[in-house]
């Protein structure tokens, strides 16, 4: 055993070796020391176990050279999403627009105005370049931005509550992704959570009957990741807001109104079968501030966006938390460039990659699956199929959508489908998909144009590989 451990090579001769030495061109000489060290630490657990007879250089330098073409530069990277769930929550949600991409090059590859004031040659706020776009699109007075919607209701809620009641419908406590839930959030706030009414049916009068003179929210929240559906009742906002007006006549300090929309749609999504409440109706109905998310079907950078009242929202702007929420220069080049072609809704649907997919029709889809099971018709060892699935918008908005699309069954050799899905995620590029009834299928309602190439030159790849090894 002795004589084993001396044999491992020694780390400076390694990184002298003409093989290893090639990777300098892709990692530093650090990252090539780590793949060593973990490889040689691998040897020695082998020898303490006795699952070694013998150590030989070639065979080390192989091990080494393996594991460095398996490394990736960066654990962040590009995937292909072949689920048919466009604002997939572990996928990195809504996908940027060309507009948004090219505004965030621009800004954050020089010096930029993010808190200088061009006019004035003064210092200005960061939030200026957003605010008043976002607040003409929605109808509000006013808008703030932190960085995501969990954030925007803590803050909201932080400085108006504090040691004050919040009034929330049973219904509406919800628990959004990574187990983050309202009641958890409203106590962070230090605020106190009062539950009126029952899961399925809350009433007015339950706010009423809850109201005392520590009130001082009402929260509507958004069911944005479910439905409740039969026998069921809910307060509307016009309500709530008609409450609060009721009892603000004798209160000196308001109770304020919130909703949490979650998802924040700005469009009329109608014509693609499906209704969303828009924050525009929301901003209509009365309601003091609403907040909701930049990067599910707003279709742009992770954020959090208060909309609503300009006295209530320049109280959040000098709260000590908005410090710890605020957004970078990234997010706010991001979400200008995004809510910009709002202006134009048509525009949007075009532009937005997220109101794109949604917006694909049923012959453009099925155009594209046949040229995808075209392309792979002519790869030896692997076949395919066109059939028809559901695709579903995801991102916690509207838990029940089904849009109509196509499906591109793979087929390589005798693999199952769920050795399929192991080898396509393990790519370089990974290829993620979905299966359905023993079948690994990509829908191509989130295939980009871009990917197509990816996935055919992988599925090559495969091919080849088999066709030697047969």
């Amino acid at each position: 055993m002795s004589d084993l451990y001396r044999e491992i090579p020694q780390v400076a001769k390694l990184l002298e070796d003409a093989s290893l030495k090639s990777f300098l061109s892709r990692f530093y000489i650090s990252e090539i020391k780590e793949v060593i060290d973990e490889t040689l630490a691998d040897l020695r657990t082998k020898i303490k176990n006795n699952e070694l007879k013998e150590i030989k250089y070639e065979e080390v330098v192989r091990l080494i050279v393996e594991k460095l073409n398996k490394k990736q530069i960066y654990s962040l990277r590009k995937v292909i999403n072949g689920t048919g769930t466009i604002i997939h929550t572990n996928l990195g949600r809504s996908l940027l627009s060309e507009a948004a991409i090219k505004h965030v090059i621009e800004v954050c590859a020089n010096y930029n105005n993010l808190e200088y004031n061009l006019v004035k040659g003064e210092r200005g706020s960061r939030y200026e370049h957003v605010e008043g776009m976002m607040a003409r699109l929605v109808g509000s007075e006013a808008c703030l931005v932190v960085n995501n919607n969990a954030a925007a209701v803590l803050l909201s809620v932080s400085a108006f509550a504090k040691n004050k009641e919040v009034v929330v419908s049973r219904g509406e406590l919800v628990e959004i992704g990574g187990s983050f839930r309202i009641p958890e959030i409203i106590e962070t706030s230090g605020a106190i959570l009062r539950e009126v009414g029952t899961t399925n049916r809350t009433h007015l009068s339950d706010y009423e009957k809850a109201t005392n003179d520590n009130t001082a929210i009402y929260l509507k929240v958004h069911p944005s990741n479910y439905q409740i559906i039969g026998f069921t009742n809910n307060v509307t906002n016009d309500e709530i807001v008609s409450l609060a007006k009721k009892m603000n006549k004798e209160r000196v300090k308001p109770i304020i109104t919130i909703e949490d929309l979650g998802s924040g749609c700005l469009i009329d999504l109608s014509s693609s079968g499906y209704k969303e409440n828009l924050v525009s109706e929301s901003i209509k109905s009365g309601i003091d501030l609403v907040t909701f998310s930049g990067d599910k079907l707003l279709g742009g950078p992770q954020a959090g966006i208060i909309v609503g009242k300009k006295n209530l929202i320049d109280q959040l702007k000098k709260h000590p938390l908005l410090r710890a929420f605020r957004v970078d220069k990234m997010t706010i080049a991001a979400l200008e460039g995004t809510i910009r072609d709002y202006f134009d809704e048509e525009k949007a649907k075009r532009t937005i990659p997220t109101l794109k997919m949604i917006y694909l029709s049923e012959s453009e889809l099925r155009e594209r699956a046949l040229m995808l099971y075209e392309r792979i018709k002519c790869i030896e060892g692997i076949s395919s199929e066109v059939i028809s699935v559901y695709s579903t918008i995801g991102g916690g908005s509207l838990p029940h959508s089904q849009l109509a699309s196509y499906g591109v069954v793979i087929k390589i050799s005798n693999y199952p489908a769920h050795e399929i899905e192991r080898v396509l995620r393990n790519q370089e590029v990974p290829i993620i998909g979905r299966i359905v009834n023993d079948k690994f299928l990509l829908d191509v309602r989130t295939l980009l144009d871009s990917d197509i190439d990816i996935i055919i030159n992988t599925l090559d790849r495969i091919g080849r590989s088999l066709w030697k090894t047969s």
